[in-house]
């Protein structure tokens, strides 16, 4: 492709300004769901940028992806740039419901029976908890009374806008294909491979969800709920292994011993800790990339905090590790697959016996028994990403009408994990354009990344010292450049499959 002088000075302008609104954007985002402001202040700061993505911006990277070859890098830049430039234009038309949705969230609170309330931010911890089924199930019932009342009309008007949008501009022939055109993913296909991973795990599911919820809850099958899954993965048995006040020492010195440093020499800043307001779901926010970093968690207890704190470990330290040289969509953009599979890299340590007995308070006794519930904590979320994915492939393919919606998400979702789901969640247990897509890749791509270090460093190589440098050099600084298909070739010559996953459950279930 031939580029004009002007249009080098009209790229870097592009990516300067697209950098300066991300990083606001961003803060924005960090200080609403970690607790620190009650509400997000969105559409200030798109009137503020709106340069950064108006028409001439979107024209000129529809230029730069139209005008390039594919494959080359210019056309790779282009895919970026566009699809977070119609992010970016949707959000601006979409952020006064977004707005009010975290609003909602950080103040609303959910009515008891007894008279009482519960602070809706806290609860799924609050769920997760509860030993009493009764109680649990009670509070899911009033959670799920307020939400399909007033939080669900907000998120599927959100959606149908979001989908009109996308659409409207006209990228490709629907939404399903402009994700696929943009985002260099097939989405069908891979609703496809998860089809048949639900089909492939179906016998081992069914031998092994009565054992653990007859051991877990004193439950049958035919009880279950969505809650009790919450409560079931809690396992507080466990806890006495997973101290919270050693926690994040453990983890710091597990990734010292392996040779990198646990906060980036600084530019990672720890959020651990309780905060009235803060988002029950933990969050990494990339306020300025490599230098400002935060890794958010609000504690649920045990081994669940332990797991999701070295998941948003590796999505900092991939962060905070980036050549600060490369393009600004290299940085912020791509394929959100690339940074989930190093935070699954990180948290699948929890699955790794070596890892458990080193930095762990786990009894060598306890060991068979909690790395068997691994297992079945990793397949019932495995399938449960599965139908999500299989359930918003249709919510977004436009051939089911919204009124019909529930009910599907209700049957796809139960009939893969045998908890009963709620109607009411239908629309609020969505991950924006098909997020689901990319943890699905992202937990096949964990897989290769693992055994590639495996076959360089040994079976330990979390306490490598030459691991450390070679992970920041080879994975974290190269940003995201590449889609995970790309990654998992260039480190292993290994395709994307779910394979090592169902030969990794069944290692652990066994």
């Amino acid at each position: 492709m031939t580029v004009a002088v002007g249009e080098f000075g009209a790229l870097g302008a592009l990516r300067s300004r697209g950098e300066a609104f991300l990083e606001e954007v961003s803060r924005e985002y960090y200080c609403a769901h970690a607790g620190l402001k009650r509400e997000a202040e969105l559409q200030p700061i798109y009137d503020r940028h709106r340069e950064a993505y108006g028409d001439e911006t979107l024209e000129l990277a529809l230029g730069l992806l139209k005008g390039s070859r594919p494959g080359s890098e210019e056309h790779r830049s282009g895919r970026m740039l566009v699809e977070w430039l119609l992010e970016s234009r949707v959000g601006r038309e979409l952020a006064p419901l977004e707005e009010r949705e975290i609003a909602w969230e950080g103040n609303a609170v959910v009515p008891l029976s007894n008279g009482g309330a519960e602070p809706y931010a806290r609860v799924s911890i609050t769920i997760a908890n509860m030993r009493d089924a009764a109680e649990r199930r009670a509070l899911d019932d009033a959670r799920a009374a307020i939400v399909e009342a007033e939080l669900a009309p907000m998120r599927q008007e959100r959606l149908a806008r979001e989908k009109e949008l996308v659409e409207r501009t006209a990228v490709a022939a629907d939404y399903v294909a402009t994700f696929d055109a943009l985002a260099g993913i097939s989405v069908r296909a891979l609703r496809d491979q998860s089809a048949a991973f639900l089909r492939d795990t179906q016998a081992m599911w069914d031998d092994v969800l009565p054992e653990f919820l007859r051991r877990g809850l004193g439950i049958t099958p035919s009880q279950a709920t969505r809650a009790d899954a919450q409560a079931l993965m809690r396992v507080p048995e466990f806890d006495a292994g997973f101290p919270a006040e050693v926690m994040e020492q453990a983890v710091r010195r597990q990734v010292t011993e392996m040779g990198a440093s646990p906060d980036a020499d600084g530019r990672v800043r720890y959020d651990t800790g309780e905060r009235e307001g803060k988002r029950s779901r933990a969050f990494c926010a990339p306020v300025a990339i490599p230098a400002e970093v935060y890794l958010v968690l609000r504690p649920h207890g045990g081994q669940n905090d332990w797991r999701t704190l070295l998941h948003e470990l590796g999505h900092a330290l991939h962060f905070a590790n980036m050549d600060a040289a490369l393009p600004f969509e290299h940085r912020w953009l791509g394929d959100n697959s690339i940074t989930e599979g190093f935070a699954m890299l990180f948290d699948h340590r929890l699955q790794d016996r070596g890892w458990l007995g080193r930095y762990t308070r786990l009894e060598r006794k306890d060991l068979p028994r909690y790395l068997r519930a691994a297992g079945f904590e990793e397949l019932q979320l495995l399938r449960r990403y599965c139908a999500k994915l299989i359930y918003e492939v249709e919510l977004y393919g436009g051939a089911v009408p919204w009124s019909a919606l529930p009910d599907l998400y209700v049957a796809t979702l139960t009939g893969a994990t045998g908890f009963q789901y709620q109607r009411a969640d239908a629309f609020v247990d969505v991950d924006p354009r098909f997020y689901s897509a990319r943890y699905l890749r992202a937990w096949q791509l964990q897989s290769v990344l693992a055994d590639a270090l495996v076959e360089r460093f040994n079976a330990d190589w979390w306490r490598n010292p030459s691991a450390g440098p070679w992970i920041v050099q080879e994975l974290f600084s190269r940003g995201q450049r590449e889609l995970a298909e790309e990654l998992a070739q260039r480190v292993r010559r290994t395709p994307l499959s779910f394979a090592p996953l169902v030969k990794s459950i069944e290692g652990l279930l066994t």
